[in-house]
């Protein structure tokens, strides 16, 4: 197999890359919009990783920033196929949640007339176990999105400017509007001054964030979904974060990210392991993106789908781990940087969790808090630490939190530099 380049890169430019040609305004904004729920299944495409690699294809040798070049630089907008998702925060999820979960003690939907769940609701499915889900995409108006069940199905559907979500266990449906400039018809909104317009540019700013707090390498080759692929590997300089590594299986020939596995600092299974077991990059049939509610079906009606108030996209955003962009809103502090940078937050009213047994709390909130939480102490005071196996925050008792995708340890230390 030919090597690949594993030498660290941190933005400096690289001979021999594609440079890519200039792209229109309207690309551009692809690249800087936040995709809606309309198009949420476009959007899973761009994170999904594969499970299998039945082998390491001999390709040619290429740069960190080549493939990221590559990854900016693909165009590929019609694709279908099927792909596995596991996720292990480390949440005790089974028999405490349940009851916090709405429509049921058991979390199932079922025993609760609650209406149609919302795309954006149904999808939070996805951060426990293991899922199978179906993908189709025709363009920036058309994507299909389907969770499978042991015997149900519950599917997105964005057709030009209509958004429908289906639960055929329940048989409800959920109907929107697609958000303007988001695939449903109207005109992109112009991309941000600075934002970047060709994949070179995308490569460039990509890496200059990851700057000396981070090491980005091409790590070998791997097979995915029966194509040959890349594999782009991030991982954080500092210790202290709870992120091992991010590991993204590129394909060889069109840059379609097929593999994404985000790893804990602390080992064991991987914390989001995703991966296509099947993908066809040719249009999918018309017939695929339409939908007629059943009869009899509840339909619930919605104006807009949410799609959040972060205007400057996906791009634009930190690696994992990374809380800079929050520095500066109002009750927000950022400690550190890169990896282990820890967001300080001023909760209302200065009151930390109300005490066990207080009445304050439901008795199934206060046992899934306590499961959660580890009584802390230090110079700041008394606090409670939540732990999942990424995230963790830290609630003091005079109302302070301390979050970050870092230790248990690092969490005290910053609240005890603050004091």
């Amino acid at each position: 197999m030919a090597p690949n380049d594993s030498a660290e890169t941190t933005g400096a430019e690289t001979t021999g890359g594609a440079t890519g040609t200039v792209v229109g305004r309207r690309k551009a904004a692809r690249y800087i919009v936040p995709v809606a729920v309309a198009g949420v299944a476009a959007a899973t495409i761009g994170l999904v990783p594969a499970l299998a690699n039945s082998g390491d294809p001999d390709l040619p040798k290429i740069t960190a920033q080549e493939l990221i070049e590559k990854i900016a630089a693909s165009d590929e907008e019609q694709l279908s196929g099927t792909f596995k998702i596991s996720t292990d925060l480390g949440l005790p999820l089974d028999g405490l949640a349940g009851s916090l979960v709405p429509g049921g003690a058991d979390g199932s939907g079922e025993g609760k007339d609650s209406g149609a769940a919302a795309p954006q609701d149904k999808l939070m499915e996805l951060t426990s176990g293991t899922h199978t889900l179906r993908v189709a995409a025709d363009g920036p108006e058309k994507q299909k999105l389907s969770i499978l069940g042991n015997a149900s199905e519950y599917s997105v559907i964005h057709n030009q400017g209509e958004v429908w979500a289906y639960d055929s266990k329940s048989d409800e449906v959920y109907h929107a509007e697609a958000p303007e400039g988001r695939g449903g018809g109207k005109e992109a909104p112009e991309a941000p001054k600075g934002a970047p317009a060709t994949p070179k540019d995308f490569a460039e700013q990509a890496l200059k964030a990851a700057g000396d707090t981070t090491s980005v390498t091409v790590d070998g080759t791997a097979q995915v979904a029966g194509r040959d692929a890349y594999q782009l590997l991030i991982k954080p300089k500092q210790s202290g974060s709870t992120i091992g590594s991010v590991r993204i299986a590129v394909d060889a020939e069109n840059g379609v990210p097929l593999k994404f596995t985000l790893s804990a600092a602390s080992g064991g299974k991987a914390v989001v392991d995703a991966g296509f077991t099947k993908v066809d990059f040719s249009r999918p049939a018309a017939s695929t993106f339409d939908f007629t509610p059943p009869k009899g079906a509840k339909v619930t009606e919605a104006d807009e789908l949410e799609t959040g108030k972060d205007e400057r996209g996906l791009a634009q955003k930190p690696l994992p781990g990374q809380l800079a962009e929050l520095d500066g809103f109002e009750g927000v502090n950022v400690i550190g940087k890169g990896w282990t940078s820890i967001a300080e937050i001023k909760t209302p009213g200065g009151k930390g969790l109300p005490a066990a047994g207080s009445g304050d709390v439901p008795a199934e909130a206060q046992g899934f808090l306590d499961a959660l939480g580890d009584k802390v102490t230090g110079k700041f005071g008394s606090g409670t630490v939540f732990k999942t196996r990424l995230v963790n925050a830290l609630l003091t008792d005079d109302g302070r939190v301390y979050v970050g995708a870092v230790t248990k340890d690092a969490l005290v230390r910053a609240a005890d530099a603050a004091k």
